[in-house]
């Protein structure tokens, strides 16, 4: 389950830049093709928060669907998983979005 060492990953730098102040609230933006499950993130930020300074906080997660460009004929096109086809038949193609996985703003006080 990687979405226990992810979600540990952003509670470190969360309670790292909280300095010590209470945390309410983290959004975090986790791309569809990350294949990180949200509700599996959600059970553990509560377990690896409990007993920091966001123990408590709620976590929003921000889901933006997956997309690409094909390179040979231009057409930009909506990715639902990781097979990367062009409805054109190409390969060719370069994701623009969906793997992302950035923690995007933190409430503190």
């Amino acid at each position: 389950m990687h979405e226990l060492s992810i979600t540990q990953s952003v509670v470190d730098a969360v309670c790292e830049r909280a300095a010590g102040r209470p945390v309410r609230t983290v959004k975090v933006r986790v791309g569809v093709l990350t294949a990180v499950v949200a509700d599996s993130m959600r059970f553990c930020f509560d377990l690896i928060t409990e007993g920091t300074v966001a123990e408590g906080a709620h976590l929003e997660i921000d889901q933006p669907p997956g997309s690409a460009r094909c390179r040979d004929c231009r057409a930009e096109f909506a990715l639902t998983d990781l097979v990367l086809l062009c409805p054109c038949g190409s390969a060719d193609v370069e994701i623009t979005s969906g793997r992302e996985l950035q923690i995007i703003s933190m409430k503190v006080g």
